[in-house]
């Protein structure tokens, strides 16, 4: 297992569905512990991190939409399932003994702390993981774009992107078997090529920040310290290819 960090703080982006596990939907109890003490072990390296997970696994708001729901209804929906997520991953962090807060953009006092830009700051200063939940707050955001927000109002090293596969690749690589993987994007190849890395705007805000971010597959046991430690694994998107 790698132990010398590369960077001071980052902040991981995982998608709802990966909470899911081998299910389809909801919230697989032995792949949150494992996502829980990946994050441990990063923390215990004395790295800063911080969380957005999305809400794919419970309620997405463009699936809502296009069955004839209100967009911006669909996606406050969208939003609490981000909380709910947020909520589960906090349990399994603390029961690994890993000091959290939750922070959200919609106020929920009972349950969660509203985010502050510099409140998030000092709780990681003071090592404790930072789980930031309802997306940016406003429909017609992604939590995808929430997460490179968060990440350049932190200053936040670089962007983790947590997914299924190994990297970016040209082509989806469960349809098509030839399909290559890129070691290295610049924002402006993604955005031309149309690679559903993350949306657009998120993209646009990185580079605009020169943000970096890595891709990787986050179920490949000790990925996130990898990473951490600077490992070539994954696709780096950074402003030069």
């Amino acid at each position: 297992m790698p132990s010398t960090p590369a960077y001071r703080r980052v902040l991981l982006k995982m998608s709802g569905e990966m909470l899911a596990g081998p299910g389809a939907s909801g919230i697989d109890p032995a792949t949150i512990q494992r996502f829980a003490r990946e994050i441990g072990d990063v923390r215990a390296m004395g790295v800063e991190i911080c969380v957005v997970v999305g809400g794919g696994n419970i309620f997405r708001g463009l699936a809502g939409a296009s069955r004839g729901m209100d967009r911006a209804h669909a996606d406050y929906m969208g939003m609490l399932a981000t909380v709910i997520n947020c909520l589960a991953l906090q349990d399994a962090l603390e029961q690994h003994g890993v000091y959290t807060r939750v922070m959200t953009a919609i106020a929920m006092d009972q349950i969660a702390e509203p985010y502050i830009r510099r409140r998030a700051v000092r709780h990681m200063e003071k090592g404790r993981v930072v789980l930031f939940a309802a997306g940016t707050g406003n429909p017609y955001f992604s939590t995808d774009t929430a997460a490179a927000l968060r990440a350049a109002e932190i200053h936040a090293e670089i962007i983790l992107k947590a997914t299924k596969v190994d990297g970016v690749y040209d082509r989806d690589p469960e349809k098509h078997p030839d399909a290559k993987r890129f070691e290295s994007l610049s924002y402006l190849e993604v955005l031309n090529r149309g690679l559903r890395v993350m949306d657009a705007t998120a993209v646009s805000l990185c580079m605009d920040n020169d943000l970096p971010i890595v891709v990787f597959d986050l179920n490949v046991p000790g990925n996130v310290a990898r990473v951490v430690c600077g490992e070539p694994i994954g696709t780096h998107l950074t402003s030069g290819s």
